[in-house]
């Protein structure tokens, strides 16, 4: 995966994220708006097949820190859920 960035200020941060699809987007997107800062977060695919999402998000502070913060939340999710799958075997 790879992460082209846009447009970028403080308040506002637009990326194309190469090689995903929506999974991840949906993912992130509902992430970012657990945060109370973020004004607007979403992401659009010019062709579900053929294009790379660009996400768009927009936060009263710090647009960047919020999209890590996500990241970094939606990792400790998935790590907590395998760590439960394993203990399933």
């Amino acid at each position: 995966m790879d992460v082209k960035i846009l447009e970028e200020t403080k308040e506002r941060i637009k990326a194309e994220i190469v090689g995903e699809d929506y999974t991840l987007c949906n993912a992130l997107r509902e992430e970012l708006w657990s945060d109370k800062t973020v004004k607007v977060a979403g992401y659009h695919m010019e062709h579900p097949l053929l294009g790379n999402p660009v996400i768009l998000v927009e936060s009263e502070k710090d647009a960047k820190k919020a999209l890590f913060d996500a990241v970094e939340r939606l990792r400790k999710k998935n790590k907590e859920i395998l760590e439960l799958v394993k203990k399933l075997k």
